[in-house]
C-alpha cells in the first residue's frame, strides 16, 4: 500500500520523519533541492517540497535542503524530527563528527543549528542513495533540474 498524501494537516505531531535531497548538475552547476515530511510510520505524506535554487555547489544545494526541511518540520512538529540525508558531509557535520572547514558552508551549518534548536530533538542519519525513501526525494529534485534544463533550450 502507497503513502497517503495528506497535504498540510494542521494537527501537530509528536514525530516526523523527513528525507531530503540537494543536487546540481556540474559542481558547481544548476541546481535544485527537494523535501518529503513523513508521518511517524511513514504511512502518510504531510508535506512535499522541491525547488530549483540556481547555480550552487552540491554541498550547498544538500545544507539548503536541510535548512528548507527543518523550516517546513516546523509546521508539524515542535518535538521531534528525525532528517534522512544521502550526504555523507552535512550528516556528519551535523552530528559534529566533522568539522566545518568551508567558510561558505560554515554560515548554512549555523543556521540549520539554530532551527535544529526550535525542536526537543534532531537526529541526523545518512541512507544510501538507493534506500526506497530516498529514492522519491532524489526523484523530485532530479526532475527539479530537468525542469531547468528543460527551460533553458
Amino acid at each position: 500500500m502507497g503513502a497517503i498524501k495528506l497535504g498540510r494537516e494542521k494537527i501537530m505531531k509528536n514525530l516526523v520523519i523527513v528525507h531530503s535531497d540537494g543536487a546540481s548538475r556540474g559542481n558547481p552547476g544548476s541546481a535544485a533541492i527537494a523535501v518529503i515530511i513523513w508521518d511517524e510510520n511513514k504511512t502518510a505524506i504531510l508535506e512535499e517540497y522541491s525547488k530549483s535554487i540556481g547555480e550552487t555547489t552540491n554541498n550547498v544545494a544538500e545544507y539548503k535542503s536541510l535548512i528548507i526541511a527543518l523550516e517546513i518540520a516546523g509546521k508539524h512538529t515542535s518535538k521531534e524530527v528525525h532528517i534522512f540525508m544521502d550526504s555523507k558531509l552535512v550528516i556528519n557535520q551535523m552530528n559534529s563528527n566533522y568539522k566545518v572547514k568551508k567558510a561558505h558552508l560554515r554560515e548554512l551549518h549555523q543556521k540549520a543549528n539554530d532551527l535544529a534548536k526550535s525542536f526537543e530533538k534532531v537526529i541526523y542519519t545518512h541512507v544510501p542513495r538507493t534506500n526506497k525513501y530516498q529514492k522519491q526525494v532524489d526523484k523530485i529534485v532530479n526532475l527539479e533540474l530537468d525542469k531547468q534544463k528543460c527551460c533553458r533550450q
